[in-house]
């Protein structure tokens, strides 16, 4: 059995300790997070698309980096699954490319915006998520 000043030096040592690495663990996820996520490729187009992904409800259906709904496909590496001539001629032309009897909104994007669109999705696919999401076993 412990005496108190030995219990409350325990304490002490453990929690300094604890606190210690959770500081250093936070400075090398700090560290790392401008590696993994190509911040260096963040431009003004990829900012407009995230704009037009959130102002359009996007998440409302589709899935990205894990969070938002499961109703439309998981949006996180689809250029590097459909390729972005396909993602561009989809979202230009919903109802013509879709095969589920669930389709999607048409939302009349200009050039410009599909543009910033496919710039999003291309970043954001390119983001280090440590394997996330998996490749599907087919």
């Amino acid at each position: 059995m412990l005496s108190k000043s030995a219990a409350r030096n325990f304490f002490l040592i453990g929690t300094f300790l604890c606190f210690g690495s959770f500081i250093l663990l936070t400075v090398d996820t700090i560290s790392q997070v401008p590696k993994q996520t190509n911040e260096h490729k963040l431009t003004e187009s990829v900012a407009r698309g995230k704009h037009l992904f959130d102002a359009n409800n996007c998440m409302g259906c589709h899935t990205i980096l894990g969070e938002g709904a499961y109703y439309a496909p998981e949006l996180t590496k689809v250029i590097q699954r459909r390729g972005a001539r396909f993602v561009r001629k989809f979202i230009n032309d919903p109802q013509k490319y879709g095969r589920s009897p669930r389709k999607m909104v048409d939302y009349d994007f200009n050039d410009q915006e599909l543009d910033d669109l496919v710039a999003f999705f291309t970043w954001i696919g390119e983001v280090d998520l440590n394997g996330f999401p998996p490749e599907p076993n087919l």
